[in-house]
């Protein structure tokens, strides 16, 4: 069992990369995990799984497959993989993100529509406490 909003105010207050994660599920058939986003998220798809967000705190706008929407606590979200996807504005913080990936999203499966845009070192940290 996990405290959902307690992890996620463990998550770190800043970070070098675009988002920390914390892995409640890690098995091959599915992934759970929060994570806080810090700054602008290019477009971008994951080749592996399907996503499945629920937002926990903070305010943006969310991009998925050419349609812009605004982004605020107790929206879900949910598309395939493949799906072209970002965060291209956070207007409040701590923007925080419940989400269940299925099958497991590999730390690497992360395709930038620009590659110059950001790779998977870039993009995500895992919050080595608790792990």
């Amino acid at each position: 069992m996990f405290d959902v909003f307690a992890e996620a105010a463990a998550l770190p207050e800043t970070a070098e990369t675009m988002l920390v994660d914390k892995y409640f599920v890690d098995k091959a058939s599915a992934s759970a995990r929060i994570f806080r986003i810090y700054r602008e998220v290019p477009l971008h798809y994951h080749e592996e799984c399907d996503e499945h967000l629920y937002l926990l705190s903070g305010h943006g706008t969310f991009h998925l497959d050419g349609e812009e929407f605004e982004a605020r606590p107790s929206m879900f979200l949910a598309f395939e993989r493949r799906k072209i996807h970002g965060f291209p504005r956070v207007t409040s913080e701590p923007l925080v993100v419940l989400a269940i990936d299925v099958p497991r999203r590999r730390p690497d499966d992360i395709v930038f529509v620009d590659p110059a845009a950001g790779d998977a070192k870039s993009f995500m940290a895992r919050n080595a406490e608790g792990d």
